[in-house]
């Protein structure tokens, strides 16, 4: 990966010379950029008139001329604001985690405070999804279409030793051709023993669209690997100085944990092409029809390794006592095609094929006396489905359809959305059927620890659900979600006691065993969010109720998840630098958190040890200086004035109080 980041930076000042010149500005009406160039930094042109005072001033593009596309042609553009939106997805996932609980360390896991069960996959899913949070999928990735090279520079600090960092540049080398390149990159200690974290995300691309606006596509190319050390958490003595009063373990250092000798890896990469063709061309004077015939292929390859260096007891027997190694890989080839009719009145009709080619295992075969577990799960799916766009007057209406038709995987997906927009805003329903198998890891597994290795026929897991939605940016943005699931496969905890040096009695750890519940779990989800600025002060809040019905407790989410934020904002310094200070709050209710297993990187359901709810308070102070914003936090401020007991996980303390610095900036050459 450091190969790459020299790669990145190689090319981000060779495409400098490629820059393109600008034209004169078109439309005063547009926002414009912050950042425009002196008249120093524009190209030389050898037809300008040398005098000074006939010299004419190229104007920066309007940032809206500065798109961004998502793989389903949603556009939006380059956003160099500092809003209050933008302090929530300022971390590790650039993403806003309301509904996530960090672990200690940045690039560690997450524990999922709520959910949302909106899959539209016909296929299992690879395992280890703990260590997904961070890996880029196909809708992560991003196109784009500017009219200058713009690069983006990310920087946040970490956790003792390291630092977090994110380089990404793209430029239209012509008006048709785009391309990108971009490497996140993390190396942090962590305050606790043996929970460094390195993780690097590579993704390079292009897009093209002919002049005759026929032929468009969209491809990239990621390189992935996520590396955790693992400790098992705090060991039974460890919990007990955490919770003490001992001034002491305020080094989080000397607080002992279950081992220090394992490391989880998750390596992926993927080539990934989207393009399509249109055989009719619609011609709003002569032509009103449009066929389009379109081509996606996803190559997918990932491979998980647990690794430790003795067999711990805690996780049951082993078959060695050293050197410890579990290793199952995964490929799947997906090509689809399809061909879509398009009309004024009919709307986008549009039929399709695909297949889909997997396979996933192990080197070995295990026989054991209760059965032999193999090595692979190997085979093909044809699947074809059908979709449906269409606006009449001001009503949008989608549709989807999906279904496996031979195979060894049975699965179909269906699922309908309609929206309106008001005067005040926007309304919006949908309804949504998925039949899946389980993913992959709870149907086949094998490790060097006994109690590791299964092989499940488990049925699909049926998954229904109703949603609504109202936008409205003068009253409130809510949602409300209901959900039935069918066969509902989760990891249960599974209790081994064990001797521990200090305790009379023997100590119960879990290990996680894949377990398909036979009765309906309801899931209602409401969330509701506002934000309220009048003059220079400002207030956003968030507030998330779920509840789960269900005859046994095999899915345990916090009943109720807010978060609410008290800001001031304004320019200062005659409006050089923009200003943005506050607080925010968080805060979630006790209920049975979800165990950590290092060897699966899985979470699992557990009803023996209660998450207590705590708030979670920081302080922030923002400031932005034409396309540079500057991010100064105090993370967790209960800690530093009350101690820190909390827990995210069972025997997984949550993170202590800290000071964090970050810098976000796009530069438009």
């Amino acid at each position: 990966m450091k190969k790459t980041l020299y790669l990145i930076l190689m090319l981000v000042y060779s495409f400098q010379g490629f820059s393109q010149e600008r034209p004169l500005q078109q439309s005063k009406e547009l926002p414009q950029r912050t950042d425009a160039p002196t008249n120093s930094q524009q190209p030389n042109n050898p037809n300008q008139d040398n005098n000074e005072k006939g010299r004419k001033t190229l104007e920066p593009r309007p940032i809206s001329e500065y798109k961004i596309i998502s793989v389903k042609n949603d556009t939006t553009h380059v956003d160099t604001a500092l809003t209050i939106v933008k302090d929530y997805e300022f971390n590790y996932l650039r993403k806003d985690d309301l509904h996530l609980l960090p672990f200690t360390n940045v690039g560690q896991t997450y524990v999922t405070l709520s959910h949302t069960f909106n899959t539209t996959s016909l296929m299992p899913l690879f395992g280890a999804r703990a260590r997904h949070f961070n890996y880029y999928e196909v809708e992560d990735i991003n196109y784009y279409h500017v009219p200058t090279p713009v690069t983006e520079l990310y920087f946040r600090t970490v956790f003792e030793q390291g630092q977090n960092l994110e380089a990404f540049f793209t430029t239209n080398i012509s008006p048709q051709v785009n391309i990108f390149i971009g490497y996140k990159g993390l190396r942090s200690l962590g305050k606790y023993q043996h929970i460094l974290t390195s993780t690097g995300n590579f993704q390079v691309g292009f897009s093209v669209d002919t002049k005759n606006d026929r032929y468009h596509v969209k491809t990239h190319f990621t390189a992935q690997d996520l590396l955790n050390q693992e400790n098992g958490g705090l060991s039974p003595q460890g919990v007990i100085n955490y919770l003490g009063d001992d001034e002491e373990f305020d080094d989080r250092s000397a607080l002992d944990v279950n081992f220090e000798d394992a490391e989880n890896i998750l390596d992926g990469r993927r080539f990934y092409l989207n393009q399509s063709y249109d055989i009719i061309k619609k011609n709003d004077s002569i032509q009103n029809n449009q066929i389009t015939l379109g081509h996606v292929i996803d190559f997918t390859d990932k491979e998980y390794r647990y690794e430790q260096s003795s067999a711990n007891e805690i996780f049951g027997e082993a078959f060695e006592t050293t050197n410890l190694r579990d290793e199952v890989e995964f490929q799947e080839v997906n090509n689809q095609l399809s061909l879509t009719f398009s009309n004024a009145v009919l709307g986008r009709i549009g039929g399709l094929i695909g297949h889909a080619d997997y396979n996933y295992g192990y080197q070995r075969v295990l026989i054991q006396e209760s059965g032999t577990i193999p090595n692979r799960l190997i085979g093909d799916v044809f699947y074809t489905g059908a979709t449906y766009n269409n606006t009449i007057g001001k009503l949008a209406i989608d549709g989807l359809a999906k279904i496996n038709v031979s195979g060894d995987f049975d699965g179909n997906h269906i699922q309908g959305a309609i929206s309106y927009p008001l005067s005040i805003g926007s309304i919006s329903a949908s309804v949504s059927t998925n039949s899946r198998r389980p993913n992959y890891n709870f149907l086949l597994y094998q490790s060097d620890y006994v109690e590791y290795n299964w092989f499940n026929d488990f049925d699909n897991v049926q998954t229904q659900r109703l949603a609504f939605d109202f936008k409205s940016k003068k009253y409130v943005d809510a949602s409300l979600t209901f959900t039935t699931i069918n066969n509902y496969t989760y990891f249960a905890a599974n209790g081994i006691e064990v001797d521990q040096e200090g305790f009379e009695n023997p100590v119960t750890f879990n290990i996680a065993k894949p377990t398909q519940y036979d009765e309906q779990v309801n899931y209602l989800k409401l969330k509701a969010s506002k934000t309220f600025e009048y003059g220079v002060l400002g207030s956003s809040s968030d507030l998330i109720y779920q509840n789960v019905s269900s005859d046994d407790e095999v899915l345990n989410v916090p009943d109720i998840v807010v978060r609410s934020s008290l800001y001031y904002k304004d320019h200062w310094f005659d409006k050089a630098l923009y200003l943005q200070t506050g607080f925010t709050a968080k805060y979630f209710t006790s209920y049975n958190g979800d165990g950590y297993d290092p060897i699966l990187a899985e979470f699992y359901t557990q009803n023996q040890q209660e998450i207590e709810g705590f708030p979670i308070v920081d302080f922030f102070f923002n400031a932005k200086i034409k396309t540079a914003r500057i991010y100064f936090k105090v993370e967790n401020i209960p800690s530093l004035l009350f101690g820190n007991d909390n827990f995210v996980a069972p025997a997984q303390p949550f993170r202590d109080d800290v000071i964090r610095f970050g810098l976000q900036w796009n530069y438009f050459l």
